[in-house]
Parts: C-alpha cells; structure tokens; sequence
C-alpha cells in the first residue's frame, strides 16, 4: 500500500502508525455494522409476553416508508387475539385509505425459552422470534402482491412493549439483503 500523503522522512514509522489508525477506524466501523441483540433488553421492562398483549383486541397504525424514506402507504390494522394456552390465534384487519383491505390469519406458538413460531397463509416457511425483556424480534418470509406479480420479501421486525397498552413496532423489509423500506406500527390494546 503506497501512502503518499506521508512525507518520506517520516519512512515506515508513520506508515504503521496511519495503518494502524486505519485498522481500528475500521474495527469501529464493523462494530457499529453490527445488528441488534435480543439478549440486550433482557433486563428491560415491562415483560413483553406476546400471550398476554396479544389476548383480546389491538388497534395499529402504521406507515410503509420506501428505501429512500418516502411515505408510501398508511393503514389501520384491527387485531383481534385469541389465546388457549401456548397457541393463539391473530386475526388482522387491514384497512387503507383509498379503500381497499386485506387480511391475515396468524397462527402462533410460544415455544421454551421465550421463543415463538407462526404461520399464516402468506408467510413463506415458519416465522420465528424471541423475546427478552420488553422486546421481540420477529423474521419471515411474506408474500407481498405487488400489481399482477408477487415477491417474498423478508421481514425483520422488533417490537418494543412501552406499557401495559402501547407496543412500537419498526420492521425493515428487504429482498436479496437487500434494503427496500421500513414499516412502522404502534400497537394499543384495547
């Protein structure tokens, strides 16, 4: 590697120390690359358990933002939960502005260790999560209808219980790794 911005008295000395620098600026820069850890909000609070959030009715609202943060689309989602024991039941009612509406079924699983398993009609596989603390993390693989033609795209979705009855949810879209935009929801239970 030639560093021609050092001058030639300086010689090898000042070549490893700039390459040196340069090691850790890049160290640094991998680290903050790295992506979030269910295992750091173990200690917060409230205890988000999806079976006790999620009994009963929910009201969302969110917006899909594009990968250049452009709003696209709001929505109002009417959930309406449904627990016996470890598997519940999630009835979600879409509604958009210009009228239109869709629906998905989710079928989950509380599994050990705070983990959770669900499938839907237009959910690729088995989504899997895991919650610690007052978060979740959340990843699937959804069908998403798109004019006469339909993707899978992958979700990765973190929800964050605030109280009793709010839940913020940010969840990036992707495909191919590669990003395509962002939805954001709060969560009120009812």
């Amino acid at each position: 590697m030639n560093l021609p911005c050092l001058p030639a008295a300086r010689g090898a000395p000042a070549r490893r120390r700039v390459l040196s620098a340069l090691a850790a600026a890049g160290a640094f820069a991998l680290v903050g690359c790295a992506s979030p850890r269910i295992e750091d909000h173990a200690n917060d609070e409230p205890v988000l358990d999806l079976r006790e959030y999620f009994d009963g009715r929910v009201r969302a609202y969110g917006v899909f933002h594009d990968r250049f943060g452009r709003l696209q689309r709001r929505f109002i989602v009417e959930i309406d939960g449904r627990w016996q024991g470890d598997v519940g039941t999630l009835d979600e009612r879409f509604a958009y502005p210009d009228g239109t509406t869709s629906r998905r079924v989710w079928t989950l699983r509380r599994e050990a260790d705070a983990r959770y398993t669900g499938t839907a009609a237009d959910v690729v596989g088995t989504a899997v999560g895991q919650a610690r603390g007052n978060a979740l993390r959340w990843r699937y693989t959804l069908q998403l209808p798109v004019g006469d033609r339909v993707y899978d795209v992958q979700f990765d979705d973190w929800m964050y219980l605030m109280d009793g009855r709010v839940m913020l949810n940010k969840a990036v879209m992707s495909k191919f790794g590669i990003r395509l935009g962002e939805v954001t929801l709060t969560f009120v239970k009812e």
